[in-house]
């Protein structure tokens, strides 16, 4: 099964086009899902049909979802949120204060993602299109299983035989609420499933992600941000997508200086995302609601192109040898050196890029080697590994 995940700002068209990519599939022969992991929830507002938890047919071979969040947050959250709640009860924070604290925010944007895997698993479609949350959610829950990776393989797994054994010790002694087994139990398993998405979506045979986009300054400004973050983390973006251009047939002189910034906002799309797919749909006397102005929609931005394809195949991350060094290297298209830094430690390289960090783990081969230099040319960054010097310490900072 094909997976293929719009995000972008907010406002932008997001849903729109998620839902045209979807019917255009689905009209071509491929049963296809749409399901919609963002809280506004407006892919029903689309179709102009009442959708629930669980999918319904809106057109043939065309299927559509909106995730229930609540329902979605009980099943997978409710032992992990029964002791939070319980644990700030005991220090003196009310009932109804900790029910509120104990629901991390952007939980439901990843307990959707938990559906992907569902539906992969139960093979029904051909293609699963996501409309995702905007993206600065999208980011938080695609990133979370590498943010988490280093804790659950390696201290989580102690920490919870430590806890059983210590148990029954603290009970005699405290007062405190102690996690059950019960409750690792259930932080276990949300982490292995969601690693398992992650793996999924990033496989770029399977999974693309599409940028959408308006041709406004801040809204590519934004598109660009994304597309690095997203290359740290190792997704692929096979596409970008520029919505509600302006058309020819628009003559009045009034428009004539709004066409002009938009034809410049567009070259800078194709010249900052050069190599990939630009794809183009023009801004409709009406909105796109319903099945026939949705299928006009898919028809102006994919021509001839299907929509399943994997438009544009790049390799996020990469290890090479020279000689007896190594190099790993990765794709930050638009990353600044600036915000850029990165060390080593106990086989792991950090790269931080701004605000967002990835721990990338190194092959065993290179455990024993060094930082010897790095560099970030044409939004690739190249890192060299050279053997360690004799009484060298393992551990290093660069």
């Amino acid at each position: 099964m094909r997976v293929l995940l719009f995000t972008g700002k907010g406002g932008v068209g997001k849903t729109s086009v998620a839902a045209a990519s979807a019917l255009r599939a689905a009209n071509s022969g491929l049963r296809t899902l749409v399901i919609s992991t963002d809280p506004a929830h407006s892919l029903g507002d689309v179709f102009d049909v009442a959708l629930g938890d669980s999918p319904v047919e809106v057109a043939p071979r065309l299927d559509a979802e909106q995730i229930d969040a609540q329902a979605r947050l009980e099943e997978h959250w409710r032992d992990i949120q029964g002791y939070l709640v319980g644990l700030m009860q005991w220090g003196g924070v009310g009932e109804i204060e900790a029910e509120e604290l104990s629901v991390i925010p952007g939980l439901e944007e990843i307990f959707a993602l938990v559906d992907v895997r569902k539906h992969l698993d139960a093979g029904h479609y051909d293609l699963l299109v996501v409309d995702c949350a905007p993206t600065a959610e999208t980011l938080r829950l695609l990133s979370l299983p590498d943010a988490l990776g280093w804790y659950m393989e390696r201290v989580f797994p102690m920490g919870r035989t430590l806890a059983r054994v210590s148990r029954p010790v603290l009970g005699r002694v405290t007062s405190m609420p102690l996690p059950h087994d019960r409750v690792l139990g259930s932080v276990d398993e949300l982490y292995r499933t969601m690693a398992s998405v992650r793996d999924i979506l990033k496989d770029s045979a399977q999974s693309s992600i599409r940028l959408v986009v308006n041709a406004e300054r801040m809204v590519i400004a934004e598109a660009r941000r994304t597309a690095t973050a997203l290359s740290l983390f190792g997704y692929s973006v096979d596409a970008v997508i520029v919505n509600r251009l302006l058309p020819d047939e628009i003559s009045d002189p009034w428009f004539d200086r709004w066409k002009v910034i938009q034809a410049e906002h567009l070259a800078e799309v194709h010249q900052g995302f050069v190599g990939m797919p630009v794809l183009t749909a023009p801004l409709f006397d009406t909105e796109p609601i319903g099945v026939d102005a949705l299928t006009t929609l898919g028809e102006a931005l994919y021509g001839d192109i299907a929509v399943d394809d994997v438009l544009h195949q790049g390799e996020p991350l990469a290890f090479s040898r020279d000689g007896n060094d190594w190099l790993l290297q990765l794709a930050l298209p638009f990353a600044d050196r600036a915000d850029l830094d990165l060390f080593q430690r106990a086989g792991e390289l950090t790269v931080k890029v701004g605000p967002h960090v990835r721990k990338i783990v190194l092959p065993a081969a290179m455990n024993r080697l060094r930082i010897d230099g790095a560099s970030l040319r044409d939004g690739n960054l190249t890192v060299r590994f050279a053997p360690r010097v004799a009484g060298e310490a393992v551990t290093a900072d660069a």
